[in-house]
């Protein structure tokens, strides 16, 4: 098992399989009256968030809760950061507490590597500025897989604002790599260029989402992440929503087994309407659920499972 989770590209098949597997275990936790396992009693997680997050931070601290960590929830406000404190320093000081794990988001991309290097325990990769963000690929994976039985194959298209979406880049990587086949689609200015080449050869472009449809497994719409744009992308909101924004009419333009996707939180009524957000072939709120038992998976095998 690998010592951190900081991409995507860290998870080979075999390892990527076995995450989800055990995830698929951690799962029948969540049906007991005692959530709790004993597996990391003793053992110390951080959380160390340097970005607002209400899902993946409640997600990382139920997993490691329920797996009997000790958990420290690090917030920037209030913290020794606010007064100048550099990202080095707080690594220093979390090491020298005997910090077994560190959960981190931060806005610079590339944080996590530089953490991985002045810390002797496991890093787990919570999202990196426009970088990366593996666990909520595992849990996008885990969620299919669970929907549809396989990955191998499957026709993923990732509709919208790819260009700032760390959530895209992880998805590539990771289900190129579990044999599922994935198409980004959104208007030209939120594509990178050349970015299937820089990810994943075989991942394919297009422009336009009503002529993916038909042949496509998984939609996973994405936000558009206005605070990380300086300039118009797009000509309005309501052109983006005409364009690309997954409504009732192209919910019916699916495969009868087609699920929507969204890694949250959503824009309703931009690239999601609320009748595709709350109808049964979408797996939203499924999607938090997943995301803890994929994060107990990966806590317990960097922490726990390497030792048993």
């Amino acid at each position: 098992m690998i010592r951190h989770l900081l991409s995507g590209a860290d998870l080979d098949a075999a390892t990527a399989t076995l995450i989800l597997d055990t995830a698929a275990e951690m799962a029948s936790v969540a049906g007991r009256e005692v959530k709790k396992l004993p597996a990391l009693r003793g053992r110390t997680v951080v959380n160390l968030f340097y970005e607002d997050s209400t899902r993946t931070r409640i997600s990382f601290e139920a997993a490691a809760k329920r797996l009997s960590a000790d958990v420290i929830n690090f917030s920037v406000k209030g913290s020794s950061v606010s007064k100048g404190e550099s990202l080095k320093d707080t690594a220093l000081t979390l090491q020298a507490m005997g910090a077994d794990a560190v959960v981190i988001r931060h806005p610079a991309s590339g944080a996590p590597h530089r953490l991985a290097n002045w810390v002797d325990g496991s890093v787990v990769n919570a999202g990196d500025g426009t970088h990366e963000h593996p666990t909520q690929a595992l849990l996008d994976a885990y969620t299919m897989r669970s929907r549809l039985g396989r990955l191998a194959g499957l026709q993923v298209a990732v509709v919208g604002d790819v260009l700032h979406s760390r959530v895209a880049r992880s998805n590539v990587l990771l289900l190129s790599t579990l044999g599922a086949k994935v198409t980004l689609v959104g208007p030209p200015t939120l594509i990178p260029v050349d970015i299937s080449a820089a990810l994943a050869p075989g991942t394919q472009v297009s422009y336009d989402l009503d002529a993916v449809l038909p042949t496509t497994d998984v939609v996973m719409m994405l936000r558009v992440q206005r605070e990380r744009m300086d300039t118009s992308y797009f000509p309005s909101a309501r052109e983006y929503a005409r364009r690309y924004g997954m409504d009732g009419a192209r919910l019916r333009r699916l495969p009868e087994h087609a699920i929507v996707m969204h890694p949250g939180p959503m824009n309703r009524g931009m690239e999601i309407a609320p009748e595709v957000a709350d109808s049964p072939r979408s797996t939203i709120v499924e999607q938090v659920t997943n995301g803890v038992s994929v994060r107990m998976a990966v806590l317990y095998l960097l922490l726990g499972g390497k030792n048993q």
